[in-house]
């Protein structure tokens, strides 16, 4: 069957189990436009901007467990989308990404000369992808668009999951293939270290060879029994046992079997920056979140075990601080990860790394505990169970002894302002099981992150490794479009819906069922506390205390933009409005005016020693500090006070 190039990259999408395209039409990708947009059975989300699509296209494959493609033009299209791109190739998150381009014969490549461009609009887009992108390239030869589609998407989810980018020119988006004369991808071949070809083509290119554009991550093996065995009887004759659960959980498709070998193995759980929704809060295993902005339970539990067995997290500076050598110091360490790079950083201590996909591991872990009586809970000795116990019973009191969010905080504020954290608390306790929670960067991420009460089948959608301001309401639009079998909830702050203010056009467009919460701190309030911190005042940029940046009034954008508006000031509205907010059908804004002297609490940060000296505390003494005696009632093993 003769097809135009576009046509059959449309239909392949299809074929690939892919519904939703999030793009922005334009001259450089006419032909693919047209493709997709006429393509039964593609729903196409245009958006207002490229970043927009491509935060879009990353959370919607965090809900939905599989890709949503992107699709931008040439030149300025495909560098708007890159901020998107990089935070899902950071986050370990598959998307693909199709971009129009100049016709080739128009392109600076094509000369052989070194011309910073030639075409109208050319940018040689995938020269500067690579680094965010599993596998990226220009087709040039039309012959190889089945091999490419079924390469991108193959790499997309394999191993370590990340975006991958395919760039066509005008040419060879207009020119028509011949089915049967296609040759399509190998993966067997692929991982034996061959090209990937399916057999003979003349389509092949000595980067084919080389692996130019892509990066030959080496896949884990299957987990063995043997390992999976060794891993468990370590856990059972550990007096201190502790699961730190990472996001790969869920970007595996791991989560039900996870909560079957944390209910199994029955020890403490603590979840970080990335993987508040691994398990809820009234989990009788669930201790907290440990990391720089965790909470003192969670590091609390983490930093006093003896055995860390950590699950599906590449372990950043956000979850074992900057002073990285007093992270778990004393605790052996069994470190799960699927890209065996992550378990060489210097920043970690490893004593067990496992290679491997975590789902793969968590599986193989329950099948052995299955069939090996000896690994039962009822089987191990006594005296250690016992410890086991105890242990989990004083994780338990921590949770209770040291909740995030304090009386003060309920009992803060001013009269027209709202306590944050207050704000986060009554939120979270208002909404529903496996309802879905997104969040911008900032007080957004920190204080949710902080104050949510995780509910059993909640998900909570935040980017961590790129953290870009913008990135909330965009990516509310792909939870939703992903999952609207409750409406969804962003909480984002008033200076990062700046950033892709016009995708509330989107949401009202399509009336997506969004309830927008816009946290107006007067500001950039991390880098307010950030300046305060460091250099002190006069701050610099940062909103209406620094005098020198402003914010549109977010009542008269809600009323442009056609949203019902309701506003929080002071917490003895909060009960009364957020109410109000959740009851309206459809979108909504609801803006929360809170106070700007709430820092982030409890969080890592200096201490200045008797003599003066500021050093950078381990994260089990969070600020706000503890007193000495009181550090020395929590901590088991032996403390640093230098």
């Amino acid at each position: 069957m003769r097809i135009k190039v576009s046509n059959y990259i449309a239909k392949k999408l299809l074929e690939a189990g892919i519904t939703d395209v999030f793009m922005i039409t334009g001259g450089g990708a006419m032909h693919l436009d047209d493709a997709l947009g006429h393509q039964e059975g593609l729903n196409c989300i245009f958006n207002h901007h490229e970043q927009a699509c491509a935060m879009a296209a990353e959370a919607y494959a965090r809900v939905h467990g599989k890709i949503a493609a992107v699709c931008v033009t040439t030149g300025p299209g495909g560098i708007n989308a890159m901020t998107g791109v990089a935070g899902g190739y950071l986050d370990s998150i598959p998307m693909f990404i199709v971009s129009g381009q100049v016709r080739y014969d128009t392109m600076s490549r094509s000369t052989g000369l070194h011309l910073r461009a030639m075409g109208d609009q050319e940018f040689d887009i995938t020269r500067s992808v690579a680094n965010m992108t599993k596998y990226t390239e220009m087709i040039i030869d039309p012959m190889r668009i089945r091999f490419c589609m079924e390469k991108a998407l193959y790499l997309a989810y394999a191993g370590r999951p990340g975006p991958v980018w395919l760039d066509v020119p005008l040419n060879v988006q207009a020119a028509e293939v011949e089915t049967d004369d296609l040759v399509g991808f190998d993966r067997e071949d692929y991982e034996a270290g061959g090209t990937g070809w399916a057999c003979e083509s003349g389509a092949e290119i000595p980067e084919d060879t080389a692996g130019k554009g892509e990066y030959r991550a080496l896949l884990p093996k299957k987990v063995t029994k043997e390992t999976a065995r060794e891993i468990v009887r370590k856990v059972r004759s550990a007096r201190r046992p502790v699961i730190n659960a990472g996001n790969g959980i869920r970007i595996a498709g791991a989560h039900e079997v996870f909560m079957r070998v944390v209910d199994a193995l029955g020890i403490p759980v603590v979840t970080g920056a990335d993987s508040i929704d691994c398990i809820w809060d009234e989990h009788p295993l669930y201790t907290g979140k440990g990391g720089n902005v965790g909470d003192r339970a969670g590091n609390f539990a983490i930093q006093n075990s003896d055995l860390l067995l950590s699950l599906g997290s590449r372990l950043s500076f956000r979850q074992v601080g900057y002073r990285f050598d007093t992270w778990a110091r004393e605790a052996y360490t069994i470190i799960n990860d699927i890209d065996a790079e992550e378990l060489k950083k210097p920043t970690l201590h490893v004593d067990m790394p496992v290679h491997a996909d975590v789902k793969d591991l968590l599986e193989t872990i329950e099948e052995v505990l299955k069939e090996d009586e000896s690994l039962a809970r009822d089987a191990m000795d006594g005296e250690i169970r016992k410890a086991q116990d105890a242990w989990v019973e004083r994780c338990q009191n921590w949770k209770k002894k040291y909740p995030v969010v304090l009386k003060r905080h309920m009992e803060g504020g001013t009269e027209h302002e709202a306590n944050v954290y207050a704000f986060a608390h009554e939120l979270s306790a208002r909404l529903l099981e496996d309802q879905i929670v997104v969040v911008g960067n900032g007080s957004a991420n920190v204080v949710c992150g902080h104050a949510n009460i995780m509910k059993k089948g909640q998900r909570f959608i935040s980017n961590s490794g790129i953290a870009s301001m913008g990135y909330g309401l965009p990516a509310s639009i792909g939870a939703c479009i992903a999952d609207h079998t409750h409406d969804i909830i962003l909480v984002t702050g008033d200076g990062s819906i700046q950033m892709n203010l016009q995708e509330l056009q989107t949401v009202i467009g399509r009336w997506l069922p969004i309830k927008i919460f816009v946290i107006n701190n007067g500001g950039y309030h991390s880098i307010r506390q950030t300046q305060k911190n460091f250099f002190g005042e006069p701050l610099v940029g940062v909103g209406v205390d620094s005098g020198d940046l402003t914010f549109p009034s977010m009542e008269k954008l809600a009323w442009a933009y056609g949203f019902p508006y309701v506003s929080i000031r002071g917490n003895r509205e909060l009960d009364e409005k957020l109410e109000e907010a959740l009851a309206i059908d459809g979108p909504v804004i609801c803006e929360v005016f809170v106070t700007m002297d709430q820092n982030f609490e409890p969080k890592s940060a200096a201490k200045k020693l008797p003599d003066g000296t500021l050093v950078s505390p381990p994260l089990e003494d969070l600020a706000p500090f503890l007193s000495d005696e009181e550090m020395d009632e929590n901590m088991i093993i032996e403390r640093i006070k230098k």
